[in-house]
C-alpha cells in the first residue's frame, strides 16, 4: 500500500513538472504569449489544472481573463504579430504525430510532452495514436479500435497491414527522395528518442506501452515488405539506444545511491536515511534491469534477423547500432555473445557493411580496457581482419588498415602478421598505399608501438628508412612507390640539411652509410624535394591535373626557397662527390631543375652555381647511359631558360660548349671509324646527339652527308649504331622541316631539305628490301626502329598537309609495294612473344621499339590518311585478336577513332580484316587447299569429343575471335545506329562465303554469325531467306560435310528469329519475371509470384553470393508468408517466457549455440 502511494505522489509530481516544464520551454520559445490568451483557451498547455494558481497567472502573463492587471499600462495596447516558432507551437495541437515527424523535428518534444501528459490522462487513445503513427511512418494507414485495444493480436494487424502493402496502398517516406521529406528519418530517431527520456520517470516502466511498442516493431521488422523493414529496424535500434541512455543514467545514480549508502553503514546509522537509501537502490537496480530486458527482447526479435536481412542499408545500420550499444554500455554488450555478429559480417558481401563492422571494432580497440574482453574475438577472427586490407573495395582496406594499426598497439600481431601487408606499398590505390605507408612510419621507423626507440632523432628515421628500402633496391620505381607512401608522415624526409649531411659523412657517429644506402639517400633527396615542390612521383591512377589554391602555392614557393638555401653550398661538394657513379649523378643532377635560381645572386652565390653547371657537363661526358646523358641536357636547359642575367649568360654559354664539345667528339670518333677503329665511341656521342636533339636544335649540315656514307659504305656495323644514325638523321629532318615558313622561304633551304629527306627514305627503305636478321629471341631492335621512324617520317611529309601550299613539293606517299614491304616489317616485330618483351622490360628506350609502337607507327598512317585505308586498315584490325592485351586494347582505340572520322569505311575494313584473319588463319595452315575441308572437319569432330584443338581448329577458332570481338564493337546503342554498316557486313560475308562453296562455307559458322546476333528480327528473317535462295539449284546432298556449316548457319537464324519475334506461343513468350507494371495508386511492394527470401544466408556471410538489385527483388516470399502466420504461436511463447522470467536467458542460450557462419534467417 505504500508503495501505491508513493509511486502516485511521484506520478502526481512528475506530471505537474512536465507540465510546468513544457510551459515554461513554450513561453522561452515564443518570447511571450500574446495578448488574450489564457488557460481556457489553451488547454494543452494547462490540463490537469495547477497547484499554484499564482504560478500560472505568471507564466499566462496576466491574470485568467487575459488582461494584464498587474501592470500600468495607459492607453490601449497593440497587438504583438506572432513569431513563426509560437505560430508553429500554437498549430502543432492540430497537427497529427506522423504530420509533426514528417514536417518541422523542432516540435517534436513540445508533442511528445503534450502525448505523455494525454497518455497519463488515458492511456488507450494515447497507445492508439503512437501506433498509428508508427504504421504511417511505415506507410501505411491502419485504424486501431482502442476499446478492442487489448484483445487485437499483434500479428493479426501485421498480417493486415501487409496485405496493404500487397495491394499497393503503400507509401514510403522512408527512401522518398521528396524535399519536404529529406528530414523522416532523423526526425522519426529523434521522436522515439524522446519518448523514452519523456517516459523515464513513468510509463517506461509500466510495462504495458512500450512492451506493446516493442512487439509491434519486432513483428514488422520481420515482416516481407522492405519499407515496413527499414522503419522497424530503424526504430527498435534507436530504442536500443535509448535504452542505454537510460541505462547509464540509471547507473550513475545507482554508484552514487550505493556510495552514500556506504557512507551511512560506516557510521553505524540504521535509521530512515538506510532504509530510504535501500530502498532507492533496489528501484534503481530494478529499472537498470527492465531496461535490459527490453534491450535483450529487441536485439533477440529484431537485430539477430535484421544484421542479415537482404538489404544492404538495413544490415549496415544493425552493425552501425551494434558498435555504438558495445561501446556505450559494455557491461551487457562486450562479450562474445554479441562481439561475434561484427565478426561475421568482415565477411558480407556489401562493401559498406563490412566497413562498418571494421569502424566498429576500431572504436572498441581504441579503448584499453576493452581490450581484455576482446581475446578470444581477437583470436577468431585476426585472420580475417588481416585479409580486409587486402579488400576489392579501397574504402574497406584503408579502414582494415587503421584497424590494424590499433591491433599493433596493442602488441595483438606478430611480425610474420605484417609481413603480407608491406606488399601493399606497391599496389595501384594510392588510398592504400598512403594507408600502409602510415603503418609502415609507425610501427618500423618511429616505433611508437615499442619502448625505446629515438622517435626525435632524424638520423634515425632516416636509417630505418634505408632499411627498408634496402629491401626494393634492386628496383628503383619500388623505392619511389615506399618513399610516396610515407613521406606525408615521415618528416624526416624534409630536413634537407639532416639529409646532405648524411650524405657529406658530416656526422660520422650517428648512421654508417653503405653505397646502396647512398644510392637510395640520394633516391630519396631527389623525390621528396619533387614532392615538396608539389611534383608527382608516382603516376596518378586519374590522370587528373593538380589545381591549386594560393595558400598551396606559397607553401610550396617556401619549400623551394628552403631547398634552395639548404643546397647552395652542398650542392657542388655532393656532385663532386658522386660524379663518377651513374647510379648516383642522375638523381643529384635533376635536383637543380626545382630550385629557386635568382636566390644564387640574392645571396651572393654565383660562383657556385657556376660549379655546379661545370660539374653537371662534366657529368654529361663522363656517362653514356641514356638517364644521366638526359637528366644533364634536361639540367642544362633549364638553367639557361630559367635563370636571371648573368647567370643566364654563363648557362647558355655552357650549354653551347657542351654542344660544340660534343660535334667535336662525334667527328673525332667518326674519323676513328673509318680508319677502322671500334664503333663504341661513336655509339655513344650519337645517343649523346641523340638525347641533345630531342630537346633542341644542332647544326648538323656538315656531318649529314657523312652519316649516309657511313651508311651505305659500312652495312656490317652493328645495329645499334645504325639505329642512332638513323634517329638523328630524322630529328635533324625534323628540325629542318620546323624552320621552313612563309616568311623564311627561300628555294635553296627548300631544295636541302629535300635532298636529306630523300637520303633518309632512301636509307630507311634499304632495310625494307633487306630485311634486318632476326635474332634468336625474335626482337629486332633495328627493324622496330625503321617501321617506327618511317611511319612518323610518312606523317610528317603527308600529300594531305603540302598540297594546297606552296611547299607541295614536301609532300609524299608511298607507293602500293613499299606499303606492303613496310607492313610485312611491322608484322615481324608484332609476332615477339610477351616474354621476350618482358625479359626487355628494363633495357634503354624500350618504349619506343615494343610492339605497341609499332603498331601505334602503322595506325598514324590510316588515320592520318598518309595511305589508302583500303590495304593497311585491314591489315591492322586483322590482328586484333593475336598479340595480347595491350595491342588488342590499342587496336579497339584505333576503331573507336575511325568510326568517329571515317565511318562511311569501317564495314568495308572490317569484313576485309576478317577475310584476311579466315585465309591467314584456316588456308595457310593447311598444306594445300584440298586439306582445308578436313582441317574443318577435324574441328568439328574434336569440339564435339571435347578433347585438345588441333592447330587447324585453333586457328579457325582465332579467326572466330577476331569476328566476335569486331562484332561486339556494336553493342548497346550502337546496334542500332550502326545498323546498316552491320547488315552490310552480313550480306557482302554470305556472298564471301558462296563465291567457292562449299570450300568458303566456314565463313558463315565462325564470321558471319557473329555478326547476324546484332540484327534485329526483320533482317534476320531477309538474310535466312537470301541465303537459302543461294542454295536452290545446288546439290548440297553431294557433299553434307562441306555443306555442314551452312547447315548450322541456317539452323541458327531460324532459332534467332523464333525467339525474337513470336515463333513461340504468348504464354512461352513471357515466361519469367513479369514486367514492371505502374500503380498509379500508390507503390507496388509485391510481384504476383515471387519466391526470394527477405534475409541474407551463410553464404553470404562469405562473400560468395552476387548482389541484387535492390529495385528487382522480389519482396515477399512464399516463406516469408507462412513465416508471418506463424508469428502468432511464436509471440505467445515469447509472453509465456516473459512472463516466467526466463525469456532473456532462453534467448540468449540459443545465440551461444548458433553457427558462426551467421545461419539464414528463421
Amino acid at each position: 500500500m505504500e508503495n501505491t502511494t508513493a509511486q502516485g505522489e511521484t506520478s502526481n509530481l512528475r506530471k505537474r513538472s512536465s507540465r510546468v516544464q513544457a510551459r515554461t520551454e513554450a513561453a522561452k520559445a515564443s518570447k511571450g504569449v500574446t495578448e488574450g490568451t489564457s488557460t481556457v483557451d489553451n488547454p494543452d498547455l494547462t490540463s490537469g489544472g495547477s497547484s499554484d494558481p499564482s504560478f500560472d497567472d505568471a507564466e499566462q502573463g496576466g491574470s485568467g481573463d487575459g488582461s494584464f492587471d498587474d501592470f500600468d499600462i495607459i492607453g490601449p495596447r497593440r497587438k504583438r504579430p506572432k513569431t513563426s516558432t509560437e505560430t508553429a507551437l500554437t498549430h502543432s495541437n492540430d497537427l497529427s504525430l506522423i504530420e509533426v515527424v514528417k514536417s518541422n523535428g523542432k516540435l517534436i518534444s513540445h508533442v511528445v510532452k503534450v502525448w505523455v501528459e494525454q497518455y497519463e490522462k488515458n492511456p488507450k487513445p494515447a497507445m492508439v495514436e503512437l501506433l498509428m503513427m508508427l504504421f504511417e511512418a511505415c506507410g501505411a494507414k491502419y485504424c486501431l479500435n482502442e476499446d478492442f485495444l487489448d484483445e487485437t493480436d499483434v500479428d493479426d494487424v501485421v498480417v493486415a497491414l501487409v496485405e496493404l502493402a500487397r495491394k499497393g496502398e503503400v507509401e514510403d517516406y522512408h527512401s522518398s527522395k521528396r524535399k519536404e521529406l529529406k528530414n523522416f528519418k532523423e526526425n522519426l530517431v529523434l521522436f522515439w528518442d524522446n519518448m523514452v527520456i519523456e517516459c523515464q520517470n513513468g510509463p517506461l516502466f509500466d510495462k504495458i506501452l512500450f512492451e506493446k511498442c516493442m512487439d509491434y516493431i519486432v513483428a514488422l521488422s520481420c515482416s516481407p515488405p522492405r519499407v515496413y523493414r527499414q522503419v522497424a529496424s530503424l526504430v527498435g535500434l534507436q530504442l536500443v539506444a535509448s535504452f542505454i541512455t537510460i541505462s547509464n543514467t540509471l547507473g550513475a545514480q545507482r554508484e552514487t545511491t550505493q556510495r552514500q549508502l556506504n557512507a551511512e553503514k560506516k557510521k553505524n546509522n540504521e535509521g530512515p536515511r538506510v532504509e530510504s537509501l535501500n530502498k532507492r537502490l533496489s528501484m534503481t537496480h530494478e529499472k537498470i534491469t527492465v531496461m535490459e530486458d527490453m534491450m535483450r527482447k529487441l536485439f533477440t526479435g529484431l537485430f539477430v534477423h535484421r544484421y542479415r536481412d537482404i538489404d544492404p542499408e538495413i544490415r549496415t545500420t544493425c552493425i552501425n547500432s551494434l558498435g555504438v550499444w558495445i561501446l556505450s554500455y559494455p557491461s551487457l554488450f562486450l562479450q562474445d555473445l554479441y562481439l561475434k555478429y561484427l565478426g561475421w559480417t568482415l565477411n558480407d558481401k556489401n562493401a559498406g557493411v563490412r566497413k562498418s563492422s571494421i569502424l566498429a571494432l576500431q572504436s572498441l580497440y581504441e579503448v584499453d580496457d576493452n581490450v581484455a574482453s576482446l581475446t578470444l574475438f581477437t583470436e577468431r577472427f585476426l585472420n580475417r581482419m588481416i585479409e580486409l586490407a587486402d579488400d576489392i573495395d579501397t574504402s574497406v582496406a584503408v579502414c582494415a588498415i587503421g584497424l590494424i594499426k590499433q591491433l599493433l598497439r596493442h602488441k595483438l600481431l606478430s611480425d610474420d602478421d605484417l609481413g603480407p601487408l608491406y606488399d601493399l606499398l606497391i599496389v595501384e590505390a594510392t588510398e592504400i598505399r598512403r594507408a600502409i605507408g602510415a603503418l609502415v612510419y609507425d610501427n618500423l621507423i618511429a616505433q611508437k608501438y615499442s619502448q625505446g626507440g629515438d622517435k626525435d632523432s632524424p638520423e634515425n628515421h632516416l636509417g630505418k628508412m634505408l632499411q627498408i628500402l634496402s629491401e626494393f633496391s634492386t628496383d628503383p620505381i619500388l623505392c619511389i612507390y615506399v618513399i610516396d607512401d610515407v613521406w606525408e608522415y615521415m618528416n624526416a624526409m624534409k630536413d634537407w640539411k639532416c639529409i646532405i649531411s648524411m650524405l657529406l659523412d658530416e656526422n660520422h657517429a650517428t648512421v654508417e652509410l653503405t653505397d646502396m644506402d647512398a644510392t637510395n639517400l640520394i633516391r630519396l633527396l631527389h623525390a621528396s624535394v619533387m614532392k615538396a615542390v608539389g611534383e608527382r612521383i608516382v603516376p596518378a591512377t586519374d590522370n587528373r591535373k593538380q589545381y591549386l589554391n594560393k595558400a598551396q602555392k606559397e607553401i610550396l614557393e617556401v619549400n623551394r626557397r628552403d631547398i634552395t638555401l639548404a643546397m647552395m653550398k652542398s650542392y657542388p661538394q655532393l656532385l663532386r662527390k658522386f660524379l663518377a657513379d651513374r647510379d648516383k649523378v642522375q638523381s643529384l643532377v635533376e635536383i637543380i631543375i626545382h630550385l629557386k635560381l635568382e636566390l644564387y645572386s640574392l645571396k651572393r652565390q654565383e660562383q657556385n652555381f657556376r660549379t655546379v653547371l661545370q660539374l653537371i657537363k662534366e657529368a654529361f661526358f663522363k656517362h653514356g647511359d641514356k638517364d644521366s646523358i638526359r637528366s644533364c641536357i634536361k639540367a642544362l636547359v633549364f638553367c639557361s631558360s630559367n635563370s636571371q642575367g648573368e647567370l643566364q649568360d654563363f648557362a647558355q654559354n655552357k650549354l653551347k660548349e657542351l654542344e660544340d664539345d660534343l660535334l667535336a667528339k662525334l667527328k673525332s670518333a667518326m674519323e676513328e671509324v673509318a680508319g677502322g677503329d671500334d664503333e663504341y665511341s661513336l655509339l655513344v656521342n650519337l645517343k649523346r646527339l641523340y638525347e641533345l636533339q630531342l630537346q633542341k636544335s644542332v647544326p648538323l649540315e656538315s656531318f649529314y652527308e657523312n652519316f649516309v656514307r657511313i651508311l651505305v659504305g659500312r652495312r656490317d656495323m652493328d645495329s645499334e649504331v645504325v639505329i642512332f644514325l638513323l634517329l638523328n638523321m630524322y630529328l635533324h629532318v625534323t628540325w629542318s622541316l620546323s624552320t621552313i615558313n612563309d616568311e623564311s622561304f627561300s628555294e635553296l633551304s627548300l631544295s636541302s631539305l629535300l635532298s636529306k629527306r630523300n637520303a633518309l627514305f632512301e636509307q630507311l627503305e634499304y632495310f625494307l628490301d633487306n630485311p634486318p636478321e632476326v635474332p634468336e629471341d625474335g626482337r629486332s631492335l633495328l627493324a622496330s626502329r625503321v617501321c617506327v621512324i618511317l611511319s612518323e617520317s610518312w606523317v610528317l611529309f603527308r600529300d594531305s598537309k603540302y598540297s594546297a601550299t606552296k611547299f607541295a613539293r614536301l609532300g609524299f606517299c608511298p607507293d602500293t609495294p613499299t606499303l606492303m614491304k613496310f607492313w610485312k616489317l611491322c608484322e615481324k616485330q608484332l609476332q615477339v612473344s610477351d616474354e621476350t618483351e618482358d625479359e626487355a622490360a628494363d633495357d634503354e628506350y624500350i618504349e619506343e621499339t615494343n610492339r605497341v609502337a609499332v603498331m601505334i607507327g602503322a595506325a598514324k598512317l590510316v588515320v592520318s590518311d598518309v595511305v589508302p585505308k583500303d590495304y593497311l586498315g585491314p591489315e591492322i584490325i586483322s590482328h586484333f585478336a593475336m598479340h595480347g592485351p595491350s595491342i588488342a586494347e590499342f587496336i579497339k582505340y584505333l576503331i573507336t577513332a575511325l568510326k568517329k572520322t571515317s565511318n562511311d569505311v569501317v564495314s568495308d575494313m572490317f569484313l576485309e580484316a576478317l577475310k584476311r584473319a579466315y585465309q591467314r588463319h584456316v588456308v595457310e595452315r593447311s598444306d594445300n587447299d584440298d586439306d582445308f575441308i578436313l582441317a574443318y572437319q577435324r574441328h568439328v569432330v574434336e569440339r564435339s569429343d571435347n578433347d585438345d584443338e588441333s592447330t587447324g581448329s585453333k586457328s579457325f577458332l582465332s579467326c572466330k575471335d577476331l569476328a566476335a570481338r569486331l562484332s561486339g564493337t556494336f553493342s548497346g546503342a550502337a546496334r542500332h545506329k550502326y545498323r546498316s554498316d552491320i547488315l552490310k557486313i552480313v550480306r557482302d560475308g554470305v556472298s564471301f562465303a558462296f563465291v567457292d562453296a562449299p570450300r568458303n562455307l566456314p565463313f558463315l559458322e565462325g564470321v558471319v554469325l557473329e555478326f547476324v546476333s546484332k540484327l534485329p528480327t526483320s533482317d534476320i528473317l531477309d538474310i535466312l531467306k537470301e541465303v537459302q535462295k543461294r542454295t536452290e539449284n545446288e546439290n548440297t546432298d553431294e557433299d553434307p560435310s562441306g555443306w555442314r556449316p551452312y547447315y548450322t548457319f541456317v539452323n541458327h537464324l531460324r532459332e534467332k528469329y523464333a525467339k525474337n519475334d513470336g515463333f513461340q506461343d504468348e504464354s512461352a513468350r513471357r515466361r519469367g519475371r513479369p514486367l514492371n507494371q505502374r500503380n498509379l495508386q500508390g507503390r507496388k511492394l509485391f510481384e504476383e509470384q515471387s519466391s526470394s527470401e527477405e534475409s541474407i544466408s551463410a553464404s553470404d556471410h562469405e562473400g560468395q553470393e552476387d548482389e541484387e538489385d535492390d529495385e528487382e527483388v522480389p519482396l515477399m516470399s512464399l516463406r516469408s508468408s507462412s513465416k508471418l502466420r506463424s508469428l502468432r504461436f511464436q509471440r505467445q511463447h515469447s509472453r509465456d517466457q516473459a512472463r516466467s522470467g526466463n525469456s532473456g536467458r532462453a534467448s540468449h542460450d540459443d545465440l551461444t549455440t548458433s553457427r558462426m557462419s551467421g545461419a539464414s534467417d528463421e
